[in-house]
Formats: structure tokens, sequence, C-alpha cells
């Protein structure tokens, strides 16, 4: 709580992790320390020096995630709770290094990607997988032994939520669902999950 209202000044927390790059050492020290203090209260870790080319999408928040240095994330990610996104640091290992994500992957809570493993664009890894391997786009992994499933479409791995109407996730905003057959879609699923 005290370090939310410690961000808060900054905008969010993603505008204070810009600023653990400063060249103003001051600046530097005490936005590393305020981030820090709020991965601390959330139970997470996100590495001030990790990369990702906009804002994530936490549909429960950012509660124990752990996302290595190193690791760069694309544009429009989803990340569920109890993530580890995590490098391989021991000399003699194979995979040394820091997982690389494509655009639009979509991360089901418990899932484990570790090691220099790139995962393409539009990709789908389900809740409790465990990805050591390179994944090409579109492909879903599921959990247990890695299995990977290649689709020929592109997949849509936006994270959509109903406000009053359909909305949608994307680079650190919610925006209007327009397309009339995704309106249907969902609003078919929720009044089915519903009655």
């Amino acid at each position: 709580m005290i370090a939310r209202l410690l961000v808060k000044p900054f905008g969010s927390v993603w505008l204070l992790k810009k600023r653990c790059f400063s060249k103003n050492i001051v600046i530097e020290k005490v936005s590393k320390l305020l981030y820090g203090l709020y991965q601390y209260e959330n139970n997470s870790s996100i590495a001030w020096n990790s990369v990702f080319k906009s804002e994530p999408c936490f549909p429960h928040g950012m509660k124990s995630i752990f996302v290595s240095g190193g690791a760069q994330i694309g544009h429009n990610c989803v990340i569920f709770q109890q993530v580890t996104i995590g490098s391989i640091t021991l000399k003699d290992a194979r995979g040394k290094g820091a997982p690389i994500l494509g655009d639009n992957v979509y991360i089901g809570s418990g899932a484990k990607i570790i090691g220099a493993v790139k995962i393409g664009d539009n990709v789908r890894i389900g809740a409790n997988a465990v990805v050591y391997k390179d994944v090409p786009n579109n492909s879903v992994v599921i959990s247990g032994e890695q299995k990977i499933i290649t689709k020929d479409e592109t997949l849509d791995n936006r994270f959509y939520s109903y406000h009053g109407k359909w909305v949608y996730y994307e680079r650190g905003n919610f925006y209007t669902v327009t397309d009339k057959s995704i309106i249907d879609s969902l609003s078919n699923s929720q009044s089915a999950t519903s009655s």
C-alpha cells in the first residue's frame, strides 16, 4: 500500500521503471529503490533491466510474477499470476540466457518460461506449462510435456473484458471492441457461463 502511494506521483510503476535507466545517479537510485519496494509489496520480481516493448496486461494484478533481468517481452503480452520468465545462468548449462517473447503472447497462470528460448508472435502458453524450447509463431503450448500445436491462422491473444461494453487491452490501454462478430462471440460465451 505504501509503495503504491509512493509510485503514484510517477504516473505508474512502468513510468517509474523507465526512470531506473536515468543518467542522473540520484534519480536512478531513488527510482530503483521505489521500484524494488513496489515489487516487494506485490510479492513479485520484475527486474528493472527487463525489457517490455509496451506495458503488459496483468488480468489478476502484478502478483507473484517473476521476470528476470535481460528478458525481452513484446507488445500486448498478457501475463497471469504466478508466471516465471526466468534466465539460466549456470556456466555449463545449455540454454543459457533469458527468454525473448514476441508480440501478442498470452501466458496462463503458473507457466514457466526458462532459458534463452524464443517465443514467437501470437503464442498461447497454457496454465502451468513449462517452456524450455523455442516456440514458433501462432502456436499453443499445453501443460505437461512441452507439446506445441502450430496453427495456420493468426491467433487473437488480446485480453477481452466487459466494462459495460466489451473492451480489449493493447499497449497499455483498453479499447472498445467494434467488430460485431467478436462482440457476438464474447456475449454468447458470457451468457453461456452465467446460465
